[in-house]
């Protein structure tokens, strides 16, 4: 039974990302995944490129995550992602478990995942939270104007250096 719910789940996100012209990655939100190996390996990354970090809560099973990465591969969003910031995907469960998957993380980042996913929290080069999107901003990501996703990474991106 599960496994058909699993395929039944997949083969509508597939139907989901055709009809939106979004590839659909299997691995976007890898279950094997140390989410907190990863956010350490990302802090040591941003301070040696001074670049702020992004971390997208999400599951495969959502097509909003999958139309978030996709929009994260366009242009103008595509540049400004690649310049100023290293992105995390934290994997918030499958299946029965969903939004049972480093429910610890999303605490200390301040995201509250029943209000959806992705959620975004953005970091300093140094690890230190900067902002959590509590307000579900993201949740809807298919119907976002690519605009908005440009204003919010604007908004974020860590200020030019005086050299």
């Amino acid at each position: 039974m599960r496994r058909t719910t699993t395929i039944a789940i997949s083969l509508l996100l597939l139907m989901a990302a055709a009809a939106a012209q979004i590839t659909f990655n299997p691995k976007l939100y890898d279950p094997e995944a140390n989410a907190k190996a990863e956010i350490d390996k990302a802090v040591r990354e941003a301070g040696r490129e001074h670049k702020r970090i992004l971390l997208v809560f999400g599951a495969n099973w959502c097509p909003d995550c999958h139309a978030l990465d996709y929009r994260f591969h366009q242009e103008p969003i595509k540049a400004l992602v690649e310049n100023n910031f290293i992105v995390v995907h934290v994997d918030t469960g499958e299946g029965e478990g969903r939004y049972a998957k480093n429910v610890d993380l999303a605490e200390q980042y301040q995201i509250p995942l029943k209000k959806g996913i992705p959620a975004i929290a953005v970091l300093s080069e140094r690890g230190r939270l900067l902002s959590s999107q509590r307000d579900g901003q993201f949740s809807s990501a298919r119907r976002l104007d690519p605009q908005q996703i440009v204003e919010f990474l604007n908004q974020w991106k860590p200020p030019k250096s005086s050299t």
